[in-house]
């Protein structure tokens, strides 16, 4: 596996300075001499060390290469790979090295929604948000055979085998055991990232934070996993409820009796717990009947 070196080219700043006044001179005097010689002797000599010096300046000018902030260059010489350069700034190196040019910015990927079967079979729609940046130059340009294509395919590969591992929704009672895609965004997000990295990092790549941007039920059962909702909601409603009024059921019996305010037996116990419940846990207001005769 190819890894990457880093390298510190000389200052290209010298070489322009020499370079390029040469490179002119160099062509003046072929154009000079050929105009005014008539010797034709003495001028083909003059020419051809002009022709001679400015194509060694210019050849030396090919050496030249500039770096850009968040910026490489990958240098390879005849094949074989030299090193890369981060430095930005103007750099000069051997003119037969080709010099390849790679950014290593922070970039974002936003896949597509993809339709794929949660853990239970539940077909579902889900995508994500990858951020990522190259680390390594060599194993981006060499490892494969292009990494910006390698990272959409596997991110979107990594997310599919992750919505498979896991339920869309935790059930009744799972809440704080069982990981969903839904309830535990967090969880997921840390697993998804990991799974990604591991993917790309024979690419030379980074997964700096990777989250689910979309995630829903497919349009063919989205209207009954609504109502399954809605019924979870009702149900979880109603037992907090009847918890309530028993609790308040509860301490009315205590109150009535350590106050000594009537004796109750157990039938009238039972009817008071009874219309107290009636009460307490029905959808509309009761109405009220007013005994004005006997106590009972």
């Amino acid at each position: 596996m190819i890894r990457e070196i880093p390298l510190q080219p000389k200052s290209g700043l010298l070489t322009l300075i020499v370079a390029v006044p040469t490179c002119l001179v160099g062509a003046i005097l072929c154009f000079v001499t050929a105009a005014n010689t008539r010797d034709g002797a003495v001028g083909i000599p003059a020419v051809l060390l002009g022709i001679g010096l400015a194509i060694t300046m210019f050849f030396l000018l090919v050496g030249l290469f500039t770096v850009s902030p968040n910026k490489a260059r990958v240098l390879t010489l005849f094949g074989r790979y030299v090193g890369t350069v981060h430095s930005p700034g103007l750099w000069f190196v051997n003119p037969f090295m080709l010099k390849r040019h790679i950014s290593v910015r922070v970039r974002n990927f936003d896949s597509e929604k993809m339709k794929v079967n949660d853990r239970e079979g539940n077909p579902i729609e889900i995508g994500a948000v990858v951020v990522w940046k190259v680390t390594d130059t060599a194993e981006a340009l060499f490892e494969v055979d292009d990494f910006e294509d390698f990272v959409v395919v596997q991110s979107e590969s990594a997310l599919r085998n992750l919505a498979t591992r896991y339920p869309y929704d935790a059930h009744d009672g799972e809440e704080g055991v069982e990981i969903a895609l839904r309830s535990h965004t967090q969880e997921i997000a840390e697993q998804l990232k990991v799974e990604i990295q591991e993917r790309l990092e024979q690419a030379g790549v980074t997964v700096l934070e990777a989250r689910i941007s979309h995630l829903a039920y497919a349009q063919e059962i989205a209207s009954a996993m609504l109502q399954r909702q809605q019924a979870s909601a009702i149900i979880a409603a109603r037992t907090r409820i009847v918890d309530g009024a028993v609790g308040m059921v509860e301490m009315a019996l205590e109150k009535l009796n350590e106050k000594d305010i009537v004796q109750l037996d157990e039938e009238r116990k039972a009817q008071m717990v009874s219309n107290l419940l009636v009460v307490l846990c029905g959808d509309k207001a009761t109405q009220p009947v007013v005994n004005a005769g006997s106590m009972y």
